[in-house]
């Protein structure tokens, strides 16, 4: 038996396996059927946001090329697509007036995928705020949560009956800490009170807007996308593990408490309490019951105490997890032990439903030679990450599937288009679509799993 078939047949007959992009990524089209603009349409048209000034504008001209894209994503073999829907597409003001042609066009791709017998994901918060709630406040401002429960409802009258699983939104630590903290995201905060604020009014909107989907449709599996950090002591000395406490408290519990349990952690409120606009009763919303979440992996952290009087909270510095690390094209530390670390750690700490990996891959920016992406970089990572996955599930850890990162290259956010992560190699020139080498390895290892689902079935016949 190969290896492709040994990993193959770690899985579960019932495990998914799909492939992941994102609206703002892929789509293009910005100015067409009535879109208005979103946050990240402005940011990466200011000077030194975004590299080279690169945006969203085309991109990978989904917007136009669906039929064959889901053609292409048939082809891989693919049991699931991972999908967002664009806010400003729908409701280009944030509230208001809903745009039909916006609507028309997530109802021809879902269609389509159901014809070519895909399962159906989507997320409805990836990052693509409409500009016109920022005006109010944008994610700092309770409005907005109101607004995504409003939007929420929108779209699960118009096309929740044939979704297979909706998500709320996508990585809130992004939007609250790259984006408002940071300043590295739209709409490039450096402000630990409006980070802070956003981390309740997401918590928030997430609640919300679970809610307002189960009005519409009460058996519509809910979810959320979590890109939790997978953190490691720098040593066992007690400074240390008590960095890494904090860190994870600051970076992975203030979403998961209030979620998961209704509460946030006494030390996230004796440290922050005046920057968290809680009122009654938000807890009770935040902590609605899912039927599964998301956890996007990509790379592990180790943190170290930092003792300095000017450092703020979580007070920690970040070193490599391990002495000689291999680095991806973007700077991404690699290793495949953190994903079951941090999934097992979850599980430990909170009672969580199960879990897909919604995201998980690599940015090698490999270029055809003759027609030919060998991303052999690429396939070695998802190898690794898959057999961890596979580990995960033997441990009894109730993971239910793995969404590749990416379908295709795509707008890589303030990175512009220089980072790529998809297994298919898109030409931004021409839009020619190529798969990669590890888009076909990928292709026989669900070949491989489906073939050993029908050995199976065959055999209790």
């Amino acid at each position: 038996m190969s290896n492709i078939e040994q990993l193959a047949h770690r899985f579960p007959d019932d495990f998914t396996f799909g492939v992941a992009t994102a609206a703002y990524q892929i789509e293009g089209a910005a100015h067409e059927d009535g879109r208005k603009p979103s946050i990240w349409d402005a940011f990466s048209k200011m000077p030194g946001r975004v590299y080279r000034q690169h945006s969203g504008d085309v991109a990978c001209d989904h917007y136009h090329r669906w039929e064959s894209d889901l053609d292409l994503i048939k082809s891989l073999g693919v049991d699931a697509y991972r999908f967002s829907i664009a806010w400003p597409r729908v409701l280009p003001d944030g509230r208001g007036k809903i745009n039909d042609k916006g609507l028309d066009f997530y109802d021809r791709l879902i269609d389509g995928l159901k014809e070519r017998e895909l399962s159906v994901y989507p997320t409805l918060y990836h990052w693509d705020l409409p500009i016109g709630l920022a005006g109010h406040g944008g994610w700092t401002t309770r409005d907005t949560a109101e607004a995504f429960a409003e939007y929420t409802e929108v779209v699960v009258k118009r096309l929740g009956d044939r979704m297979d699983a909706l998500a709320t939104m996508n990585e809130p630590w992004c939007i609250c800490y790259l984006s408002h903290l940071l300043g590295i995201h739209a709409p490039g905060e450096t402000n630990i009170d409006a980070a802070m604020a956003a981390v309740h009014v997401m918590n928030l909107a997430h609640g919300m807007g679970v809610q307002a989907a189960r009005a519409v449709n009460p058996s519509l599996p809910m979810g959320i996308v979590l890109n939790v950090q997978s953190i490691y002591p720098a040593s066992s000395r007690p400074e240390d593990l008590a960095a890494a406490e904090r860190s994870f408290l600051f970076n992975n519990d203030v979403f998961m408490s209030p979620i998961f349990r209704g509460e946030y952690h006494e030390e996230i409120l004796s440290n922050f309490s005046d920057k968290l606009p809680i009122q009654d009763g938000d807890l009770e919303i935040i902590s609605q019951p899912l039927d599964w979440w998301g956890m996007n992996y990509y790379n592990p952290i180790k943190v170290q105490d930092d003792p300095s009087p000017e450092s703020s909270y979580p007070k920690t510095q970040t070193i490599n997890v391990t002495d000689n690390a291999e680095r991806t094209d973007i700077g991404w530390e690699i290793y495949e032990d953190g994903l079951h670390h941090v999934l097992e750690q979850l599980y430990e700490r909170y009672t969580l439903p199960p879990c897909y990996i919604t995201e998980n891959g690599v940015c090698y920016n490999d270029e055809p030679t003759n027609g030919v992406v060998d991303d052999q970089k690429r396939i070695a990572y998802l190898e690794k990450h898959l057999a961890v996955s596979a580990k995960v599930i033997e441990a009894g850890i109730p993971l239910r599937g793995y969404f590749l990162w990416s379908l295709m290259d795509n707008f890589e956010w303030a990175e512009g288009y220089r980072m790529r992560f998809g297994i298919v190699h898109v030409n931004y020139e021409t839009q020619q679509r190529t798969i990669k080498n590890s888009g076909y390895w990928y292709r026989r290892l669900i070949e491989a799993h489906h073939g050993t689902n029908q050995s199976s079935k065959l055999e209790e016949a």
